[in-house]
């Protein structure tokens, strides 16, 4: 067989992997994707709905056909409805994850967490303060007890915002108030959403677009922020260090168990029972030289950023890594989770498991974690993938490993700078930095694997624009080797000598995709130092490959809190220009910032490029053209 997949991936072990795959004959997300081809139109433009039943509607949008639903719904109404429901979706997603790590440190406060232990007592204190618990003379656990009191009425408080708005500049938060968009209760505003798509509730498009950027803000300053304080809390504040990434990190003589999903309450407590010497020498009596635990997804990026664990894959890469024969189980929590991927692994010897109380898979093991159980059901887990060492077949791991380091929290980068952001501020007005973009997102098998991740990234790095990344999008960046202190010579010369003087990449790695708040808390700490609004600064982000509700939501806060946002798939509203138009142009007269979408990751490295200089430019800072 000639083909290279090419046109599938620009990774080597996915092309590779591909071929074994479809020798195999196995199916992937990429044989799925062909078959559903071609897409309705009406749904591509977001022109259809279902949401009663006296549909389903749709809107022909050449003018032969209906111009209104059965209710009377427009194009307007229809598109922003969907829009509205993806946004909803993707925040109950984010912010129900927050809900489990908050739920998980009160057991650990009432002393039924097991193996869970509080890590980082003084962010645990910092993140009290900020919601009112007094700490003096207390013990960890009652503070904490308190403070997860205080994080669950933020879930559905009656107040008239959340508290950790508080972060953000004022004059954002002033901006908000004005549009009255401050969002009240991270429950509250889905629920909301979801009441104001009914049929015959808010039928005014505008309106219904601004309650999807209050919706969109609960989950970033809400849900996710708590996430990744919480998770920090519990696991431990990432710290840089040195990790690999790509299907190589899979060894050949080792059991090879994998973690898939999104939530670090599992995958903690799989890495401790993995790392136990009852298991290792289990292990050994079986044959293998030891336990080898690696990520795909954003379960994996969780324990890069606070251990170093190896990063085997993103998105698309899931079903491929089974095709190794190498992976003894792959254990999954959820988000991200294609239900195919047991039928993949009924190909080769790789046990599947699935351990969330609301995610469950067809063909897989159910095995649910609690607070109580996780340690001995870890303990259990690795065992079965280490009796499982035994029933492999052919091995196939294609390529060596690339080396990468990951871990840059915003404590850690501030304490790289000496504990204030003045040094990169510094870098910022002197030009040597000329701004920074945040590139996020998953895969998607519209666009080729890692392209649009790569291609932005090194168009600008190369042109001095520091880049911060998260998700899927930084594993393809880590699998491209712009995540070691060596590929300072992939960039530009100002951002050169700031790399070099400080031993860091030019691409740094922030963790999973709940941690892109972490990008908006240190954009926030940046317009705090200069005294402006976030929108002022010179600094943008971008979805190059995305595909889900959660980015969805993701975007829409990161336009709200006013970033500059860039898309590589167009979102379902092309079937209203007026919706088009406010997304792309009208909101930033609203809130500071808009979308663009651009599938070209080469041109959306120029929109970029111009957007920074343009901030420069308004700030006073020297600005070059583009």
């Amino acid at each position: 067989m000639n083909k290279t997949y090419q046109q599938e991936t620009i990774a080597q072990d996915s092309q590779l992997l591909l071929k074994k795959i479809e020798n195999d004959a196995a199916t992937t997300v990429w044989d799925r994707y062909q078959t559903q081809l071609p897409h309705c139109g009406f749904c591509e433009m977001g022109l259809s709905c279902r949401n009663c039943v006296m549909g389903p509607c749709r809107i022909d949008p050449f003018g032969d056909g209906p111009r209104q639903g059965v209710c009377g719904a427009d194009a307007e109404i229809i598109v922003a409805r969907n829009l509205g429901r993806m946004i909803a979706a993707g925040a109950a997603s984010h912010s129900d994850h927050g809900r489990d790590l908050v739920e998980v440190l009160a057991q650990v406060a009432e002393g039924n967490g097991s193996g869970y232990q509080i890590r980082d007592t003084a962010k645990l204190k910092r993140l009290a303060a900020e919601f009112g618990v007094t700490i003096d003379g207390k013990a960890d656990l009652l503070i904490a007890a308190e403070l997860a009191d205080a994080l669950q009425e933020e879930y559905g408080t009656r107040r008239k915002a959340l508290t950790l708005l508080g972060r953000a500049p004022e004059k954002r938060r002033k901006l908000w108030t004005s549009l009255n968009i401050t969002p009240r209760g991270i429950d509250r505003e889905t629920s909301e959403m979801m009441h104001r798509t009914h049929m015959g509730v808010d039928n005014d498009w505008q309106s219904l677009l601004l309650h999807g950027m209050r919706n969109a803000l609960s989950d970033g300053w809400g849900g996710s922020l708590i996430a990744s304080e919480v998770s920090d809390i519990l696991f431990g504040t990432p710290t840089p260090r040195p990790t690999q990434a790509n299907v190589g990190v899979l060894k050949k003589d080792q059991v090879n168990i994998i973690v898939h999903g999104h939530n670090p309450v599992v995958s903690e407590m799989v890495l401790a029972a993995c790392q136990s010497p009852e298991m290792i020498a289990l292990a050994e009596s079986k044959g293998a030289q030891g336990i080898n635990l690696a990520g795909v997804c954003c379960t994996g990026n969780e324990l890069l950023m606070r251990h170093g664990v190896a990063m085997a894959g993103n998105h698309l890469s899931t079903e491929l890594v089974l095709a190794t024969g190498a992976v003894e189980m792959m254990i999954v929590d959820y988000q991200c989770i294609m239900p195919a991927i047991s039928q993949v692994a009924a190909c080769y010897h790789t046990r599947m498991v699935s351990t969330s109380d609301k995610a469950k898979f067809p063909g897989m093991t159910h095995r649910e974690f609690h607070p109580l159980n996780a340690k001995e059901m870890a303990v259990a887990l690795v065992k079965e993938a280490v009796e499982n060492f035994s029933n492999r077949k052919t091995v196939y791991i294609p390529v060596e490993p690339v080396a990468a380091v990951g871990g840059f929290s915003v404590e850690a980068v501030v304490g790289a700078l000496g504990g204030t952001p003045g040094p990169l501020l510094d870098a910022i007005k002197a030009g040597k930095i000329r701004g920074a973009a945040g590139i996020v997102g998953c895969n998607n098998p519209q666009i080729k694997q890692d392209h649009g991740h790569v291609t932005l990234t090194r168009r600008l790095i190369e042109n001095d624009i520091l880049v911060v990344d998260t998700g899927c999008a930084a594993v393809a960046n880590a699998k491209a080797g712009f995540k070691v202190a060596e590929a300072i010579h992939l960039a530009g010369p100002g951002l050169q000598e700031i790399c070099g003087a400080l031993g860091i990449p030019p691409v740094l790695h922030f963790g999973s995709c709940v941690d892109n708040v972490r990008i908006l808390v240190l954009a926030s700490a940046l317009a705090n130092a200069l005294g402006v609004d976030i929108s002022d600064l010179p600094i943008a982000g971008a979805a190059p490959e995305w595909y889900s509700e959660k980015a969805a939501a993701i975007g829409v806060y990161f336009v709200a809190s006013g970033v500059y946002t860039v898309l590589g798939p167009m979102p379902p509203v092309t079937g209203s220009m007026a919706v088009v138009n406010l997304l792309t142009q009208g909101l930033e007269d609203i809130v500071g910032a808009t979308f663009a979408v651009e599938p070209d990751p080469e041109q959306a490295a120029v929109l970029i490029r111009r957007r920074i200089e343009n901030k420069r430019k308004a700030l006073g800072l020297d600005a070059r053209s583009v």
